[in-house]
């Protein structure tokens, strides 16, 4: 699929009004609760500055409670090349693997340097919705993790029709899986990750524009005549709540694919062959099993090439 997101100028957006580059703050004076929008965790995952630049754009100030917004990693996206998108996802490593004490503790890297200018940020947040996008073309799928607050706010949300309840990556912690939003005795802490679809999509834009609306209605921020009618997409029917049983990991560079999945595809069972990890078969191991995010365009040892799910509840 080719690339044909626009890239964005950011020139005014990154100056930020905290003095934290790329960070803006908007307080209500109104007690409420305070809602990070996070985007470029990665920085060939356009569609969230999109977003952000849109919002923006509009003058948009809470009603009630407190609004950041969070350009993140801008020296990814400052590498940004069409022609080679993948090699500015990062910098140096993945600025949504280094949120953990220990890696914060030892500011080695751009990406770790950075996460600790984003930190105090992160800190002052009780809800938060991270603007991701994907390697592959796919439908939009909505990230819980696996505590049930984020999975009912999915819920209440109603959109995108794909929700994903999965736990964490082997190779380092995510932003939304971060202190507050994976403590399980922190129930007014809520965070969701988004991926709005193919990285170089157009439409990507369109759902990222459409989930920031809901989030500043749903967390009381915002009242329905305060973003454009426009940004909301028409809400699915139902949603299809799938729960990732299990990540397949590459032991080596030497994995391949049986077949060109796509995200969402489901093989119906059990032994259906998916691929090769250093020339063992990697299978299925229940009926109907879909495939979440299958890519090996991010292809090295330690990193997951595909998750496997099953329809919640069983």
């Amino acid at each position: 699929m080719d690339f044909t997101l626009a890239y964005p100028q950011l020139d005014n957006e990154r100056t930020g009004n905290t003095g934290t580059p790329g960070v803006w703050l908007f307080d209500s004076g109104v007690p409420g609760r305070t809602l990070m929008i996070s985007a470029l965790i990665h920085g060939n995952e356009l569609c969230g500055a999109w977003a952000l630049k849109d919002l923006l754009a509009t003058g948009f100030r809470p009603r009630r409670g407190r609004l950041i917004l969070a350009f993140c990693n801008l020296d990814g996206y400052d590498a940004f090349n069409l022609q080679h998108h993948d090699a500015s996802r990062y910098v140096d490593e993945d600025l949504n693997r280094v949120w953990t004490a220990e890696k914060l503790s030892a500011p080695t890297t751009r990406e770790r340097k950075r996460a600790l200018a984003l930190l105090p940020w992160v800190q002052q947040a009780d809800w938060l919705l991270d603007l991701h996008s994907m390697h592959e073309p796919c439908k939009p799928l909505l990230m819980t993790g696996t505590l049930p607050r984020n999975i009912a706010l999915a819920q209440r949300l109603k959109t995108p029709r794909h929700v994903i309840i999965d736990a964490g990556h082997k190779d380092g912690t995510r932003l939304r899986d971060f202190e507050q939003f994976g403590d399980v005795s922190r129930e007014e802490a809520c965070a969701l990750l988004l991926e709005c679809g193919f990285h170089g999509d157009p439409a990507s834009h369109r759902v990222a524009l459409d989930m920031v609306a809901r989030m500043l209605r749903e967390s009381g921020l915002a009242d329905a005549d305060q973003t454009p009618a426009q940004w909301l997409l028409q809400q699915p029917d139902s949603q299809r709540v799938l729960e990732v049983t299990q990540a397949v990991v590459a032991p080596s560079m030497n994995v391949s694919f049986a077949q060109n999945w796509q995200g969402l595809d489901t093989l119906p069972k059990a032994g259906d062959l998916i691929g090769y990890a250093d020339g063992k078969p990697i299978v299925t191991p229940y009926d109907q099993c879909t495939l979440i995010m299958p890519s090996l365009r991010q292809l090295r040892a330690g990193v997951t090439v595909v998750r496997l799910a099953r329809n919640y509840p069983h």
